[in-house]
């Protein structure tokens, strides 16, 4: 142990020192040609920059070399080719046999199955003829193409996976679920209201179309920010040019010692973890006597564009840090990271751990991933095209626009967010009954440029962290170094963190490590609040020296437990401390610099 490193002024922003720099904002190479060649670089760019307009972001040299690779690879595999002309051959003949024998009226079972998370073909009557025979003509096409796009010895991963699933986007298009003559729930429904529904569907159509033209947000679906949501009452205590501090009020006539800082990501607003007073785990907290500090970020505007992830981890984490050590003088802090918050999080605490600056208590992250090296489907849009085009686009643009990023995440799930909802808003005729949750995915954030850029070069793509070459102030930080106990939360259906790459921070730490793996969602999973039917978790604990475990080996000798994870975690969280109960601190220190400035949720929140 050495002496604590001073700790620099983290009020206010500061230029990034983080090195390598980002490949996008180097200077272009020359080629010496025995005298000076200007360099056109810039309107590479600006090219890149307009096509990417057209195509929200997607490279198409990233899809096009996809394509190439599979074709190229197939094409010298005379064995696979055979193996997919039989694997046809026996398609159509369990085809042709399922529709002879049902156009004889014959019960027989369907040689197709959709997955187990379709839910297009849920209604009955599409095991009933005709409907049934398009269903199997469909899902038969679905089988062999997913045969198809496996992986061919020789073929780069990444693409045999980005090929299977554009593959799957293109068959999503022609599900017979979406043509409202095919689809048996519409036909009913048409009949039914003599095609009321459809004259409702052409009205949600071109207000949906009206909106994405005029670019108008979709609102917040009658859930009103600092009312309905984000609601726990509180004090802004700090802000500076990047976050607003939240101190929640008490609820309790004693507290807890230490205090909690929450850092939730940025990419949307930090309220999923404050939506209504039933389901807040701002309000559980508070309830169970923690004193909860809440980080919220401001949404950054295309002036932001410089702003870095080295500033985000500075005049954010550490910025509230010292405003929570200004409050609470001599107390340590429990530190909790949701989704790329969880990420920065872990990077500072591997900082805060190299410069002996001992003042977290422990550290959680929820669905937060600290390896990208397997970060799941969203790794289908990161590589060096399609980060190159990325970082085009928002050096034209100067963030990442919420469109743009909505885009992504509904390619991730089309059957239910694109397709599935097409169906229900514009042929049944439907609007979802909106919900909280609901609210908050449409109040959507933008990624400064700079700062996106790192992030996706420097971690979702070169992985820097977990290889030993992510540097903080000029020196590569160690998640190892962090000797606070750790509450790790993966999420069992997340299709943007996957829960076996949150698994692996197992082998980046030798620290006491609770693991544990809830059902749901990335945002569903973590806001699982006591009470909420059908929520179960397992748990498992990971001691100093303990040996590795696969993920599978700890989900096999893991405990299940019924419920909410919530408790369990304030249990923890309460362990971990000086388990001393005293009064409720004051609302900022305004001696100190740090009065409140405005009733909690604040004013970044606001920004659209």
């Amino acid at each position: 142990m050495g002496a604590p490193r001073k700790r620099k002024d983290r009020m206010n922003l500061v230029p990034t020192v983080t090195p390598p720099p980002v490949s996008a904002e180097a200077p272009p190479r020359e080629l010496d040609r025995g005298g000076e060649i200007p360099s056109f670089a810039t309107l590479d760019r600006a090219a890149r920059a307009f096509a990417a307009r057209f195509t929200q972001g997607v490279s198409p040299l990233a899809q096009m070399s996809a394509w190439l690779d599979w074709a190229t690879h197939l094409s010298l595999a005379p064995g696979r080719q055979l193996e997919l002309s039989f694997a046809a051959v026996q398609d159509a003949a369990k085809y042709a046999h399922f529709a002879f024998h049902s156009a004889r009226g014959e019960a027989i079972a369907a040689p197709f199955a959709p997955a187990p998370f379709d839910k297009r073909f849920d209604d009955p009557a599409w095991d009933q003829a005709p409907f049934a025979l398009w269903k199997q003509s469909f899902l038969s096409a679905e089988h062999w193409w997913r045969q198809a796009t496996r992986e061919t010895r020789g073929m780069t991963p990444n693409d045999a996976a980005r090929v299977a699933f554009m593959a799957q986007q293109w068959l999503a298009m022609f599900s017979p679920s979406n043509a409202f003559w095919l689809n048996p729930t519409v036909i009913e429904r048409t009949t039914k209201e003599g095609g009321a529904n459809l004259l409702r569907g052409a009205e949600n159509f071109v207000e949906d179309c009206a909106r994405a033209l005029l670019n108008i947000p979709n609102g917040h679906n009658g859930f009103r920010v600092g009312v309905d949501v984000a609601s726990t009452p509180g004090e802004v205590i700090f802000r500076n040019e990047l976050i607003e501090l939240i101190q929640y009020g008490p609820s309790t006539g004693e507290v807890v010692a230490e205090p909690i800082l929450v850092v939730p990501a940025w990419i949307m607003k930090y309220y999923v973890l404050d939506l209504r007073p039933q389901n807040s785990l701002v309000r559980y907290l508070v309830s169970q006597g923690f004193t909860v500090f809440m980080i919220s970020w401001r949404n950054p505007t295309p002036d932001d564009r410089d702003l870095s992830f080295e500033d985000y981890r500075v005049s954010g984490v550490l910025a509230a840090l010292d405003a929570i050590e200004a409050v609470l003088p001599g107390r340590k802090i429990h530190a909790c990271g949701y989704c790329i918050g969880g990420t920065l999080l872990s990077i500072a605490a591997a900082a805060l751990a190299r410069d002996h600056d001992e003042r977290l208590a422990s550290v959680t992250l929820l669905a937060a991933q600290t390896d990208f090296s397997e970060p799941g489907e969203l790794m289908l849009f990161v590589d060096a095209a399609q980060v190159a085009f990325l970082e085009d686009m928002m050096w034209d643009q100067g963030v990442l626009d919420t469109r743009q990023m909505a885009g992504a995440f509904a390619a991730l799930r089309s059957n239910e967010l694109v397709w599935g909802k097409a169906v229900r808003d514009y042929l049944l005729g439907e609007r979802q009954k909106p919900n909280d949750l609901m609210a908050w995915s449409a109040d959507q954030t933008r990624m400064p440029y700079r700062m996106h850029a790192q992030y996706l070069r420097g971690l979702f793509l070169e992985n820097r962290l977990t290889a030993g070459r992510y540097a903080v102030e000029g020196e590569v930080v160690a998640l190892k170094d962090i000797s606070a106990p750790m509450f790790v939360v993966g999420t069992q259906s997340d299709h943007i963190a996957p829960w076996r790459s949150v698994y692996k921070i197992h082998l980046f730490t030798d620290n006491e490590l609770t693991f544990v793996l809830t059902n749901g969602g990335h945002n569903a999973g973590v806001v699982s609040e006591p009470g909420h039917p059908g929520r179960f978790y397992h748990v498992g604990l990971r001691r100093f020296g303990d040996h590795y475990v696969s993920a599978d080996a700890w989900l096999a000798a893991s405990r299940r437990e019924e419920g909410s994870w919530w408790p369990l975690w304030a249990a923890w969280l309460a362990a971990h401390g000086s388990a001393e109960r005293v009064e409720p601190p004051p609302m900022g220190a305004a001696m100190r610099g740090f009065a409140p400035l405005c009733a909690a949720p604040g004013n970044y929140v606001h920004e659209r």
